[in-house]
């Protein structure tokens, strides 16, 4: 609860912030500007997950690694993506509870080998998180058996302390655009 009340709080305060990335984006390749993304949650539940469009309309719904993204990286996108701004509607998924602030990166639906991998440890009966140890220690740049082993450290660790840390070193990763695409 407590956390879906911080969103709420977060989401007003950045509703300036919200109206700039929306006319940003508009103006780079129209509407709609939000990009909704079917990704698997708690218990393995599937649920849409928020973010600001950086990709082209057109294109394919797979994970960035796999296609050529450069081609399809609106010219607003690289910029959101570099600064985290293009997750700022995650909010929205905290306080519908699809999502904590922190836990592991909920995978997209169709990442089959990642969710397989997940299951053999019980990963897809914990929240998800807009962040996570994982994220902080590579993200795009590890592989998902790396990925797998930080999600399972996470679990074994799991307290508000390591949240905290988590959160925080998120904050200089985004700062310092270090392991970002």
């Amino acid at each position: 609860m407590f956390q879906a009340i911080l969103a709420i709080f977060l989401f007003i305060i950045l509703i300036p912030i919200y109206f700039l990335i929306s006319l940003v984006i508009f103006f780079d390749d129209g509407f709609p500007v939000i990009f909704k993304q079917k990704r698997i949650g708690l218990n393995k539940r599937s649920f849409y997950m928020y973010k600001f469009r950086t990709m082209k309309n057109n294109t394919p719904d797979l994970a960035t690694h796999l296609i050529e993204s450069q081609k399809y990286l609106l010219k607003s996108g690289n910029f959101l993506r570099k600064t985290s701004l293009d997750e700022i509607p995650q909010l929205i998924n905290i306080i519908m509870r699809d999502i904590n602030f922190v836990g592991p990166r909920p995978a997209l639906y169709n990442q089959h080998d990642l969710i397989k991998i997940r299951d053999k440890y019980d990963l897809n009966e914990i929240m998800p998180g807009i962040t996570g140890w994982a994220q902080i220690n590579g993200r795009d740049e590890i592989s998902i058996e790396e990925k797998v082993k930080f999600d399972k450290e996470y679990l074994f660790r799991k307290s508000l302390l390591f949240d905290i840390y988590i959160v925080y070193k998120t904050i200089f990763k985004v700062l310092l655009s270090k392991d970002i695409k």
